[in-house]
């Protein structure tokens, strides 16, 4: 087996031929004749001494070496692609596009956005609202901003910012009936909770050393909502006693809207900022470190 590289348009007619299952697509999509397509594949097959591909019908079926060599080749192309889109996105001055959950975004992060605009002026940002879970890999984003637990996404580089923390939070008239008691005493109150993070209350709880059974009970008798944000919005109502992360309700917070009578708990997960695979590395870390200096930064 030759060390060499193969020619790069030997390999680029494989891996059209291949993905395509047929030399007529790959020729089409290569805009070269079929000949021409068949010729490279035929010269990759000598260089490397082996068959690619069978025939099936009309169309190609890989061989076990084909097969093993379109794994790494496809791969390979796909990382070039990735770095070609990364260097042009810079030399152009193309804009950073963000994704964040939606109340993240409207309760801490767009009243930052001027000054974040200010002191980061070559980011070029743009955010945009994502509350499922978090997904670059569809090529328009170029980062998105949560809160995860490990094992970290694979297809994903994962810089993490700060630590998350939940606390029961309640409006003044309910928590003022709180203060001073037990955790216990927030059974007899009707117990808030999205959809999207059923393990914040079990966690809260095993944290304080309150009953989770019980918890489950009045969870179960309790209202969940699909949003972060309706779950706040219901507390701050006056509906029941919510959980939520301290860093979406730190406004709330200082404001005397919402009380969280226990205070605050840390759970596993982190707030990550995942870059998509091509993404510009440099914009990420700075702007990564811009995150954690706001954080650390009284508002």
């Amino acid at each position: 087996m030759p060390e060499s590289l193969p020619p790069l348009n030997a390999l680029k007619a494989f891996e059209a031929a291949a993905r395509l299952g047929s030399v007529t697509a790959a020729a089409q999509e290569l805009s070269v004749t079929h000949g021409a397509v068949s010729r490279q594949i035929r010269a990759l097959e000598a260089h490397l001494n082996t068959s690619l591909f069978e025939r099936a019908g009309r169309g190609l079926v890989l061989t076990r070496h084909g097969r093993q060599l379109h794994t790494g080749v496809s791969e390979a192309f796909a990382g070039l692609r990735e770095s070609c889109r990364a260097l042009s996105r810079e030399i152009e001055g193309a804009p950073f596009t963000l994704a964040c959950p939606g109340s993240l975004l409207a309760r801490w992060l767009i009243p930052r956005l001027d000054r974040l605009h200010r002191e980061l002026p070559a980011l070029r940002l743009n955010v945009m609202a994502s509350d499922g879970a978090p997904d670059t890999r569809g090529g328009d984003i170029s980062a998105a901003l949560a809160f995860i637990a490990p094992p970290w996404p694979a297809e994903m580089e994962v810089i993490e910012i700060a630590a998350e923390t939940i606390g029961a939070v309640a409006a003044p008239g309910i928590a003022a009936r709180l203060a001073g008691r037990p955790a216990a005493a927030l059974l007899k109150e009707t117990i808030l909770e999205t959809t999207s993070r059923p393990q914040a209350w079990p966690q809260w709880a095993e944290a304080t050393d309150m009953d989770g059974g019980q918890l489950k009970l009045a969870r179960d008798a309790g209202q969940r909502f699909e949003h972060l944000y309706y779950l706040i919005e219901a507390a701050l109502a006056g509906l029941g006693v919510a959980i939520a992360p301290r860093l979406v309700i730190e406004g709330d917070l200082k404001s005397g809207r919402l009380v969280a009578p226990w205070g605050f708990v840390d759970t596993d997960a982190r707030l990550c900022l995942l870059l998509a695979r091509g993404a510009p590395r440099q914009s990420g870390e700075a702007l990564a470190a811009w995150l954690r200096h706001e954080l650390m930064t009284p508002a």
